[in-house]
C-alpha cells in the first residue's frame, strides 16, 4: 500500500516496525511521533562534483527538531514504501529536482532519541547533485553546500537535529575505517 499525500504531515501513515525492523502495523505519523512508536526513515547525504556537503536548517514548522540543522536530506519511509523509493522520493522533494541518480544505500542503524521521541530504523544513503537546487520552502529555510572544512568548524557550534548527528557520526567513523 503506498502512502497517499497529505496537506498535514501528521496525517501520514507510516509503517510501525519491531526492533529486528520488520512491519508490525501502521498509524498516522503524529500519532507515532506522540506515543513514540518505532518507524523507519531515510537520510541521504548531498554531495556536489567537488565533495561539498549540502546542508540545511529546518523550518520552524517542522514536527521535530524545528529550526535545527541538518547533514542529511531524507525524512520518513512511509507505509508500504521501500527504503530506496522513500530516498530518492525524499532527496528529490528536499532538494527541489528531478532526475536524480538512485541514492547509494551505505548502512542502516537503530536510533534511539536522546530526546524521548521514540527510536527508529535509519538507512543512510549518498548521492551527487550538482547545484542549483531549489529546495522546498516548507521543509527547507537556509542551506548551502559546505566543505569538509567549514562542516567541521560548524558541528560543534551549530544545534542540529540529533538523528542526523548520529548517522553523521557513523558515517565518519566507516569512512576513517575504510568501509
Amino acid at each position: 500500500m503506498e502512502t497517499e499525500p497529505s496537506e498535514n504531515p501528521a496525517e501520514e501513515l507510516l509503517d510501525v516496525v519491531d526492533a529486528e525492523d520488520r512491519v508490525t502495523g501502521t498509524a498516522r505519523r503524529g500519532e507515532v511521533y506522540a506515543r513514540g512508536l518505532r518507524h523507519r526513515c531515510v537520510f541521504v547525504r548531498v554531495r556536489d562534483a567537488g565533495g561539498h556537503t549540502f546542508v540545511h536548517r529546518r523550518t520552524a514548522t517542522k514536527l521535530l527538531y524545528p529550526s535545527r540543522y541538518d547533514l542529511f536530506v531524507g525524512g520518513v519511509v512511509g507505509a508500504g514504501e521501500e527504503y530506496d523509493a522513500a530516498a530518492l522520493r525524499e532527496a528529490e522533494e528536499e532538494l527541489g529536482v528531478d532526475g536524480l541518480p538512485a541514492p547509494t544505500p551505505l548502512f542502516s542503524f537503530l536510533h534511539d532519541d536522546p530526546e524521548g521521541h521514540g527510536s527508529w530504523w535509519s538507512r543512510v544513503y549518498e548521492v551527487r547533485c550538482e547545484p542549483p537546487v531549489r529546495p522546498q520552502v516548507s521543509e527547507v529555510a537556509w542551506h548551502a553546500f559546505l566543505t569538509d572544512e567549514e562542516l567541521a568548524a560548524r558541528l560543534p557550534k551549530w544545534p542540529w537535529v540529533p538523528d542526523g548527528l548520529a548517522a553523521w557520526q557513523l558515517l565518519a567513523a566507516r569512512e576513517r575505517e575504510g568501509r
